[in-house]
């Protein structure tokens, strides 16, 4: 039975009449944990659907949402496949049932019920009308398919404010993504205080890319962003993106620069994996981020695109980046280039280039067609066309490679979960056109909607077979193009709601047409929350009589 939800629900039961939920229903909650999830359910649900609930107690009531701590029922859901960014082995399995005597929401943790109450009011959003809905009876029993589920967030070409991620992270909880990667340093900006090396935020942090305005986040920022992220069951993952993309350091500390000789570090910009004051600042900025971001269990040590730079001293610099996480009591992530250095069981390792497609066009002697090669040529140096060639044929063997050393595979395909794309549909909204020539990494050819649900993770990467090799799912959109709030929200959504439904429900219960029909209900909550989304011609969207801005 399909519903008005995504991601798909794994399993859905109708059984009899309907209820109404308005400005009567109260939440009943017995504890102060599910009194809190409680109180974020109202104020999420009259955002979303202009339902103002009655209150939060804890005390039965004749007309009531009912949360309560158990895992009845639940027994017979498909087992979660995956790590989890926080290292937990939290259950996320959970039932609603919708009756004459009023909605249950359970779950064995406070997460489970949290995922249940995100069901409950996107099916509230969708059938509401002037603050009441009327919902059917059912009976719903709900489980993931993988533990991580997530985005990675260029905050470094485009330096996002507080309450921009905020919004992200209200996003990413809407569609039951539970992971926000930031990429905090890159060659155009370094975002995050490391205490010793002032220099990094004042100098590093202080532009972006071209002449956008930069900055930093400060400590008391990320806690802020921690906790938002917590209350919403979302980890915060840093990443320092090291041995490459170190310009930013370079300018800041010029003396590291100057160590990075062309035998250790290439002809790039790369950091020298012999420097003992190299490794000193790897240490500290590893150490700060593992003191910031305090809920996760991971750190992103990057290892990508280090062009030029020898493979040994490559892989010399990536097993001391990892040796270092493990110093500080975390587990390393990062992408898919660090499968040549000393990977192995435990380690993360984010796939991303496509061998499938690289190959036939290397054999070509073209770059791959995940990019348009011409437009590739017109962004970087002619000099620099020739590393890149290199590195992406390398890349073909990096996935089997970290499957045989017993690492563990986070699915990021450019192709499929690259949000940064430019959308290849019209918009129903002709202003939106200038929007799409002009926003998404044109190296990148354009991709549709349905393009980005009718995939299926097992088959697009390389070397596994089972969900077991799998940590989970997590999309990255770069900002090359972003220059504002709303035009990172605008290759967001709708497609975030298609990365939540790849990564949460089970293999083969996704069709388009299904997926566009559930999909068509949620630009509701999107206009109420002034969030900005591209108006995809191939989605019959209700209208939700909401003012929406050009």
């Amino acid at each position: 039975m399909s519903i008005p939800v995504i991601p798909a629900v794994h399993r859905a039961a109708a059984h009899g009449s309907s209820r109404t939920v308005d400005s009567t229903t109260t939440v009943v909650a017995p504890t102060p944990e599910l009194a809190e999830l409680g109180k974020r359910f109202s104020d999420d649900l009259a955002q979303d659907a202009g339902i103002t609930l009655a209150g939060v107690g804890d005390r039965p009531a004749d007309v009531a949402i009912t949360l309560a701590l158990s895992d009845e029922q639940l027994a017979g859901l498909p087992t979660t496949s995956g790590v989890r960014a926080d290292g937990a082995l939290t259950d996320e399995r959970h039932g609603i049932e919708i009756a004459s005597d009023g909605i249950r929401v359970w779950g064995p943790t406070p997460e489970a019920v949290h995922r249940g109450l995100t069901t409950l009011r996107q099916l509230l959003t969708a059938r509401a009308v002037d603050g009441v809905a009327s919902l059917d009876h059912l009976r719903i029993l709900d489980a993931p398919r993988f533990a991580w589920r997530g985005l990675s967030l260029d905050v470094a070409r485009t330096f996002h404010d507080m309450e921009t991620i905020r919004r992200v992270i209200d996003m990413l909880s809407l569609y039951k993504l539970n992971v926000l990667h930031l990429h905090l340093t890159d060659d155009q900006g370094w975002r995050v205080e490391v205490p010793g090396w002032p220099l990094l935020t004042e100098i590093g942090g202080a532009g972006a890319l071209g002449d956008r305005p930069g900055g930093h986040y400060s400590k008391a920022d990320v806690a802020s962003l921690v906790r938002y992220a917590s209350e919403r069951f979302v980890t915060l993952v840093p990443e320092v993106d090291m041995p490459g993309h170190a310009s930013a350091v370079f300018r800041s500390y010029p003396e590291l620069a100057s160590v990075a000789t062309e035998e250790a570090a290439g002809t790039v910009d790369n950091l020298d994996p012999d420097d003992e004051a190299t490794l000193r600042f790897v240490d500290d900025a590893v150490a700060a981020v593992a003191a910031q971001f305090t809920t996760s269990a991971y750190i992103h040590i990057g290892g990508d695109e280090a062009f030029g730079m020898p493979d040994e001293a490559h892989a010399r610099f990536v097993g001391r980046a990892l040796d270092i996480v493990k110093r500080h009591g975390r587990r390393a992530v990062g992408w898919q280039e660090i499968a040549r250095a000393g990977v192995g069981p435990g380690d993360l390792v984010q796939y991303w280039m496509e061998p499938t497609s690289l190959q036939s066009d290397l054999d070509a002697g073209a770059l791959g067609s995940m990019v348009d090669s011409d437009v590739l040529a017109s962004m970087v140096p002619p000099e620099i066309l020739p590393l890149i060639a290199e590195a992406l044929g390398k890349s073909i063997d990096d996935i089997p490679t970290a499957v045989a050393k017993g690492a563990t595979i986070l699915v990021s395909p450019t192709t499929r979960l690259y949000l940064d794309r430019p959308h290849g549909e019209p918009s129903t909204d002709t202003d939106q056109e200038e929007l799409r020539a002009r926003v998404g990494l044109q190296v990148y050819p354009g991709a549709t909607l349905r393009e980005f649900v009718e995939w299926e993770p097992l088959d697009e990467t390389p070397a596994v077979d089972s969900d077991t090799q799998l940590a989970g799912v997590e999309a990255a959109v770069w900002c090359e193009t972003v220059e504002s709030r709303e035009e990172l929200e605008y290759l967001l959504l709708p497609r975030l709601a298609g990365v939540g439904e790849k990564a949460w429900t089970a293999s083969g219960c996704t069709t388009w047409d299904d997926y566009a029909d559930r999909l068509s209900t949620q630009s509701t909550a999107w206009d109420r929350r002034g969030w900005t989304w591209f108006r995809s011609s191939l989605v019959a969207w209700e209208p939700s009589g909401v003012g929406v801005d050009a």
